[in-house]
């Protein structure tokens, strides 16, 4: 749990609903990387009456897996989402736990499709996600790490899940409105604190996505570079699919917000990896599609296509 918009839709539909005995797992961030409305947004969690279980891997090491997730594969939350999904089970087997919920499943709202199982509730193939399949080794044999100091982000082997009995289940998946605007509207009716920032400068059309930091804006610009889409069209998409809006009314609002991050953020990364902005734009060249952009150097990437159109 973040304490953003899914968790505490999650965490009081299992709760006041469901009528089962919560404890809330959170993987915290370093005290450079969290939003003070993501910790404020965790602490009103906790004081709507749950028990919160909080893991902090060691802000060093952290920062050294950014770094090496950043400059290997672009993508500097690599590690951290390993921790994410790593911890929660880690939790589960210490404390003899045998159902954990999760919100949405990655196979068929984000396309993941190795995650799935037979039934869109299980999800004890979560392990065979991306970020999760080429597990920890490219990460510590880059940043010059042992496993033994890299327990917080290790998944627990299919063997432990057995011997302790662990099912996952995507409780999502089980709601009738488990969405972006759903969530974000159920959440905020409970004094959710939302972004500040204009969607143009991080392309969160509702400003309630990914509330607990920052850095996640620049990953979904990277995003965009590498696959020619981002944060916009991940909204779009599930309104068009939910039909609130058409194609054609989507179209516009993505070819004005995909892609955007606001000089700051990159700035604060920079600062936080102690990298020059220079780095930091030579490793995006280096992973950014050429098929779908153009580079120059000194400039941000250049589309070669138009939104719902092939390449020109």
């Amino acid at each position: 749990m973040s304490g953003g918009k899914d968790s505490v839709k999650l965490a009081l539909w299992a709760r006041d609903y469901l009528k089962m005995r919560i404890l809330l797992v959170t993987v915290s961030y370093p005290p450079e990387q969290v939003t003070k409305i993501g910790t404020h947004n965790l602490s009103h969690l906790a004081e709507l009456g749950f028990d919160v279980f909080s893991l902090q891997p060691s802000p060093v090491i952290w920062k050294q897996l950014m770094r090496s997730g950043f400059l290997q594969f672009g993508n500097w939350a690599k590690s951290t989402e390993m921790a994410l999904f790593a911890g929660v089970p880690q939790v589960a087997i210490t404390q003899k736990i045998p159902l954990i919920l999760w919100g949405e499943n990655p196979g068929l709202q984000l396309g993941d499709l190795a995650t799935l199982s037979s039934e869109g509730w299980d999800g004890n193939n979560l392990r065979n996600m991306n970020t999760l399949s080429g597990g920890i080794d490219a990460l510590a044999k880059e940043s010059g790490l042992s496993k033994d100091n890299l327990q917080p982000y290790i998944y627990p082997s299919s063997d432990l899940f057995v011997q302790n009995g662990i099912q996952i289940i995507y409780l999502g998946w089980a709601m009738n409105q488990w969405g972006l605007l759903e969530n974000g509207l159920f959440s905020s009716l409970v004094n959710l604190q939302s972004r500040t920032d204009s969607p143009i400068n991080t392309q969160d059309l509702l400003k309630v996505t990914s509330l607990d930091e920052d850095w996640v804006t620049l990953n979904q610009m990277i995003k965009f570079y590498k696959y020619g889409f981002g944060r916009a069209t991940d909204y779009v998409n599930e309104w068009i699919r939910s039909r609130r809006i058409t194609r054609t009314q989507g179209v516009p609002i993505v070819e004005q917000f995909d892609g955007k991050c606001d000089e700051s953020y990159i700035d604060s990364f920079c600062a936080y990896l102690k990298i020059s902005t220079e780095l930091f734009w030579e490793t995006v060249y280096k992973f950014t599609n050429r098929d779908l952009f153009r580079i120059e150097k000194g400039k941000r990437p250049t589309a070669l296509f138009r939104v719902g159109e092939g390449l020109s």
